[in-house]
């Protein structure tokens, strides 16, 4: 599972690329591609990260920057929607990808959480 999110991670970032790669290029648009890029690919480089936390509690803080820029992510491609409606089967697909990878962030992070008390009481 972890290798799949990896790669999930990865491709994300890599089909958000593409995708702005796409779009034409403007002041107003440059705004925010660049925005977009930098989230979706901060959502891989901090998954990859939490995977060599030194301890649980830094295991949920690196998790909780993957959820912030995934849902960051999230909000640029609802912008793009939004401005550019003739993208918008391929800013759908990347939006349900994204929230996918949130989702399965938030479960990580209430996982380890709970996991944490749970050795905290033995301790």
């Amino acid at each position: 599972m972890k290798n799949q999110i990896i790669l999930r991670t990865k491709n994300f970032a890599l089909d958000c690329w593409k995708f702005c790669f796409k779009v034409p290029k403007s002041r107003e648009y440059n705004a925010f591609v660049n925005q977009l890029i930098r989230s979706s690919s901060s959502v891989g480089a901090n998954y990859r990260a939490s995977q060599r936390a030194k301890s649980t509690a830094d295991f949920i803080n690196k998790l909780k920057i993957v959820e912030e820029e995934a849902d960051e992510s999230v909000y640029w491609l609802e912008i793009f929607e939004e401005v550019s409606p003739q993208y918008e089967e391929e800013v759908i697909k990347l939006k349900k990808e994204g929230t996918e990878l949130l989702a399965i962030i938030v479960a990580s992070i209430n996982t380890a959480k709970r996991n944490q008390k749970k050795n905290n009481i033995r301790s």
